[in-house]
């Protein structure tokens, strides 16, 4: 028979970290549109797009830490912003 105790436990602790995988995702995403934004309104302000591309990598690199983000999927996504502002960087 299952211990009762441990299940509502581990269920408690799916949700948790169920809640710690939407917060660093939705975060990331929420980052991501603000840079891509800010490259189309304004892609003179390198200054700002730098902020904004440190404080991306921030939380990939603490979601990758904690396992909320793939390797893979961390790199992958840093290249595609780091080709972007170079594109701009270029101009």
């Amino acid at each position: 028979m299952a211990n009762n105790k441990s299940a509502k436990k581990r269920i408690e602790i799916a949700k948790r970290n169920r809640l710690q995988n939407l917060y660093y995702k939705t975060s990331v995403r929420s980052l991501t549109k603000l840079f891509f934004k800010t490259l189309k309104q304004t892609p003179e302000s390198k200054e700002k797009l730098q902020t904004i591309l440190n404080s991306i990598y921030s939380y990939l690199d603490k979601g990758t830490k904690k396992r909320f983000f793939i390797k893979i999927q961390q790199l992958e996504r840093k290249q595609d912003l780091l080709m972007s502002f170079q594109q701009i960087a270029k101009l």
